[in-house]
């Protein structure tokens, strides 16, 4: 899908998350997340939307993808990756952002991927999908390193597929 694309913050070893909860806190990062959704469509798992501390998150159309018969309040639910792909297929692009499932779920029709690489390894319960060299290539990289606020160096990529 020519308009989908993804949003992660992973380890090393390409951690996502412990205990439905992020690996660590890093304002850059949330930072960065904001700059790159902000007015989009972002597509989310229930669990997800579950972890938020803040919802919806403000000014983005908020999408959940649940299996459960139920409506999630303050965002528009959906109970198939097909049905949350027609929501967003005339939208200029919209942003997977987790959890796990929906990565796993959402890959195949992704085109482009913002990772945040952090420079570290973490426990964690679930992982991002492995991504194959011969699919996906590195378009652009930018560091940035730690400071006061933020406590690992960070690597801000986007990986496009290839064609």
């Amino acid at each position: 899908m020519q308009n989908l694309s993804m949003i992660a913050a992973v380890g090393d070893n390409m951690e996502l998350g412990y205990q439905n909860q992020l690996l660590c806190h890093l304002p850059a990062d949330l930072k960065y997340f904001k700059k790159i959704t902000s007015g989009a469509p972002v597509l989310m798992g229930d669990n997800t939307w579950l972890s938020l501390p803040k919802k919806p998150l403000p000014n983005r159309r908020n999408i959940v993808i649940t299996l459960d018969d139920i409506a999630f309040p303050d965002c528009e639910t959906v109970h198939s990756i097909e049905d949350a792909m027609a929501l967003v297929q005339d939208d200029p692009e919209a942003f997977v952002m987790g959890g796990a499932t929906m990565y796993r779920l959402f890959l195949p029709y992704a085109e482009k991927i913002y990772l945040t690489r952090i420079k570290s390894s973490f426990t964690a319960d679930v992982y991002f999908p492995v991504l194959s060299e011969d699919e996906w290539q590195v378009d652009r990289t930018v560091y940035r390193p730690k400071d006061e606020k933020n406590e690992y160096d960070l690597y801000f990529q986007t990986l496009i597929r290839k064609k």
